[in-house]
């Protein structure tokens, strides 16, 4: 039986702990599909806009060796999305284990035979790391005048 997985994300800002989840996801299952989330649902649940917009984020994960398809996220339920996709395994990073939205997720899916997985969350580098440094440059050229130093 082939096993698919599943890993959602907004992948927005691309960086090596994206890189890290969608290659353990690959190392555990068959066949691996990104979910990539619309700029639309990253506002309903995130309250803001990527820095990135959708259709370059599905080409950049579209490309990655390591993923076989990509599915753009447009509803905010992921049992939704696995009706849609279809899949056996769903990763996550492991900032989810133990929170509510983490066992929301174990209870939805053991309901429908979907094993939940999580893999090591990269601390150091995240998109919300790279947004408050992006701000800051933002705000320092604004000082500045405009010009870079």
């Amino acid at each position: 039986m082939t096993v698919i997985g599943y890993a959602p994300g907004a992948y927005d800002l691309f960086h090596i702990g994206h890189l890290n989840i969608l290659r353990h996801a690959a190392a555990h299952c068959d066949r691996l599909i990104a979910g990539v989330v619309s700029d639309e649902m990253l506002l309903l649940t995130k309250g803001r806009l990527p820095v990135v917009p959708l259709p370059e984020r599905l080409e950049i994960v579209r490309n990655l060796r390591c993923v076989d398809d990509v599915h753009a996220e447009v509803v905010p339920d992921k049992i939704d999305t696995w009706r849609e996709v279809g899949f056996d395994v769903i990763f996550k990073g492991d900032d989810w284990r133990g929170t509510p939205k983490g066992d929301r997720l174990e209870r939805d899916f053991s309901a429908v035979g979907v094993e939940v997985r999580y893999f090591p969350y990269t601390m150091h580098t995240s998109s919300t790391v790279l947004r408050r440094a992006l701000a800051a440059l933002d705000a320092q050229t604004a000082v500045d005048g405009g010009v870079l130093r």
